[in-house]
């Protein structure tokens, strides 16, 4: 049994129609998509952020952001990609994971460089390295490569992002990578083959969970950002046990609460209280809860006979 049964009475149109006019949103104020519109500064991101822009306007070949997963590295990234729109020539690689080669091929695409099918990796760093040169010479726009997922790149990947952050002028690098991943990237960067990529890297911050009052914060901006303007939709109680359950990890807080808010939907309720947030925690496997817990939660949404 899931939180999602008690609705399926309804097409998936229909259910996301009407769970927003429940509680009067025009979207849904959590869904696990990484949207701009949702971005939210708490004071780690905001570290975060400063360091990139200001690593990037400083003119740094490397800048690497980590943290755990789910704590809002995406949806950083993408902040940071809309923030530099307008006066950088960007690439955005998603999923990293790929052989030298084949990303400088996906750098290539990105910035809209033509190249041979068949061509060799030095081929494809010489014509990036002439590309990047005359598009500077044009354009006056610095090149900013960011990759998400970092972590999960091959060490011999790694290297060929080395050498393809020596293009510059006398006076300035003309590309500047920026990295995104978990703290495997900085296992791998510790390893011997990326002392040279370690040494290059200038700036760096950890993107931490949120703390204390922030996740009250953060669900409140989101359902206001989602068009919510009513009073408190979660009691205290059940905040304190969202906090707890989460960890201040954004993604989890996202899928506690929209499970959450599924519960006391399908229950015909206005509020989100405890027992929602615990149906959601028992509803969930990346939260960690005894055998025993999980039975006394589900036992509290069984209905009366």
């Amino acid at each position: 049994m899931t939180v999602a049964l008690q609705t399926l009475s309804h097409s998936p149109a229909d259910r996301d129609w009407l769970y927003n006019q429940h509680f009067g949103l025009t979207c849904a104020p959590f869904s696990l998509t990484p949207d701009t519109r949702f971005f939210f500064a708490h004071d780690s991101c905001r570290i975060a952020l400063n360091t990139l822009t200001v690593a990037i306007h400083s003119g740094e070949g490397f800048t690497k952001i980590t943290g755990e997963v789910g704590t809002g590295k995406t949806v950083l990234c993408r902040k940071l990609l809309s923030i530099l729109r307008q006066n950088y020539t960007l690439a955005y690689i998603p999923n990293p994971y790929m052989e030298p080669l084949t990303l400088l091929s996906a750098i290539a695409d990105e910035l809209g460089m033509a190249y041979p099918e068949n061509a060799t990796q030095h081929q494809m760093l010489r014509g990036l390295g002439l590309f990047i040169i005359n598009s500077y010479a044009e354009q006056r726009r610095p090149i900013i490569i960011c990759l998400d997922d970092a972590h999960s790149m091959p060490l011999e990947t790694l290297e060929a992002l080395r050498v393809l952050s020596n293009i510059e002028t006398q006076q300035r690098k003309l590309i500047q990578l920026v990295l995104f991943g978990q703290a495997e990237l900085d296992q791998k960067l510790d390893l011997p083959q990326c002392r040279q990529l370690k040494q290059r890297i200038s700036f760096s911050c950890i993107l931490m969970p949120l703390q204390g009052r922030d996740i009250q914060r953060y669900i409140n901006f989101r359902l206001q950002v989602a068009g919510y303007a009513g009073k408190p939709l979660f009691t205290a109680t059940a905040l304190r046990r969202l906090a707890s359950a989460s960890g201040g990890i954004l993604r989890l807080i996202n899928i506690l609460t929209h499970k959450a808010m599924m519960s006391a939907y399908g229950a015909g309720n206005k509020r989100i209280s405890d027992r929602h947030v615990k149906r959601a925690i028992a509803d969930t496997d990346a939260v960690v809860v005894t055998a025993r817990q999980k039975q006394r939660y589900f036992s509290w949404f069984i209905p009366r006979t």
